[in-house]
């Protein structure tokens, strides 16, 4: 089993941006000193929790600042780009990346993002407008023109050289194209369909093992579309993780610190007004009154010392069918990074070879 990173980025709302964004590279070079696989930064417009509207210029810096880790957009929110564009400018930063870029997409979920853009998220125009932009932008990178392409949304067209030197000629540095992740989150859900379907890489977000569990379905349900074999082994799952030398001292640095604060002041209110908190749930019976910042330490953080937290990814491990990569979810510890930065030390150098043994069956999916 690998360890990467999940970030949205997420800070309080009075951090400085510039600020907030130093401590995600200084996270960023940390996770490359220290193994991690591969790091997904997160686009949002309208959420001060959620600061960051643009992961490539983070993702430009960081490629700079780093030598092994993967590191790509988790994802960009494709109705918001124009296809032609976005694919023209991911091409070009996966040449600075030296062949680094993972390139993460999604449909966009916050309304005040729709209503920013004028999408309408509640009908799934975003999610059609995702398709649409997704196919274009592979197009872009994997078919020589000329073409025309006259969609609902966009039309964009990879048209004849002009002049006989001026024509479309930017294609990513990985062939065919960078991987390809996706973020689910709902019960059959489209995106994870969509990773399925297309041999992208699922990603479950960060929410009960029993609910996560069932993300799987999904992406089978894409794949028999297409006649692909999905693998377990390309499977992420986001978790909160936070690992000190004793459960304790975890309880207390997670849930009476940052992440405590983050979730209680704005994850699980806004899943509330979702009304996805049956999503934290171990059992359907608890009232979401239940669900609290306490009650998703016990039930769906991985929290404590290194022994105790590999015993609970392994029970997650079988309890979901077995996963490939565990995503660690990042928090801001401006206040005090020694402690984060422990924690990520502590899960490459004890957690780790503690649940090395976990792999799950070996057929990739196809690209």
């Amino acid at each position: 089993m690998e360890f990467g990173y999940f970030t949205m980025p997420s800070h309080p709302p009075e951090r400085d941006l510039k600020e907030g964004h130093d401590w995600d590279l200084q996270t960023l070079r940390w996770l490359d000193d220290l193994g991690f696989t591969e790091t997904w930064i997160g686009e949002h417009h309208t959420a001060p929790w959620e600061p960051h509207p643009a992961p490539d210029l983070l993702v430009a810096q960081a490629l700079l600042q780093t030598r092994r880790i993967r590191i790509g957009p988790g994802g960009f929110l494709l109705p918001y780009h124009h296809p032609a564009e976005l694919a023209n400018r991911a091409a070009m930063l996966d040449h600075l990346s030296g062949g680094r870029l993972n390139f993460g997409v999604a449909a966009s979920g916050l309304p005040s993002d729709w209503a920013m853009f004028h999408v309408d998220g509640m009908s799934g125009v975003n999610r059609e407008m995702t398709r649409e932009a997704l196919d274009i932008i592979l197009r872009m990178w994997t078919e020589d023109g000329p073409w025309d392409y006259a969609g609902k949304h966009w039309q964009v067209s990879k048209p004849e050289a002009m002049f006989g030197f001026l024509k479309p000629h930017l294609k990513p540095l990985q062939t065919p194209h960078p991987p390809i992740g996706v973020a689910g989150l709902s019960k059959n859900s489209d995106t994870l369909k969509l990773a399925g379907e297309r041999g992208f890489i699922p990603m479950s977000l960060n929410l009960n093992p029993a609910y996560v569990g069932s993300h799987w379905a999904s992406v089978e349900a894409g794949a028999a579309r297409t006649g692909r074999t999905p693998s377990r082994a390309d499977w992420r799952l986001v978790r909160e993780i936070f690992v000190a030398d004793t459960d304790e001292e975890a309880w207390r640095l997670s849930v009476g610190s940052m992440m405590g604060r983050m979730m209680g002041e704005y994850f699980l209110p806004l899943l509330a007004n979702f009304g996805f908190k049956d999503y934290l749930k171990h059992d359907p019976e608890v009232a979401d009154s239940d669900v609290t910042v306490e009650y998703c330490a016990r039930h769906n953080w991985l929290v404590g010392s290194p022994r105790t937290v590999a015993e609970k990814i392994e029970q997650v491990y079988h309890e979901v069918g077995g996963f490939g990569q565990l995503l660690v979810f990042g928090f801001d510890y401006v206040h005090d990074p020694q402690a984060w930065h422990n924690s990520l030390r502590l899960i490459q150098e004890e957690v780790k070879p503690r649940v090395a043994h976990l792999r799950p069956g070996a057929v990739k999916a196809v690209a």
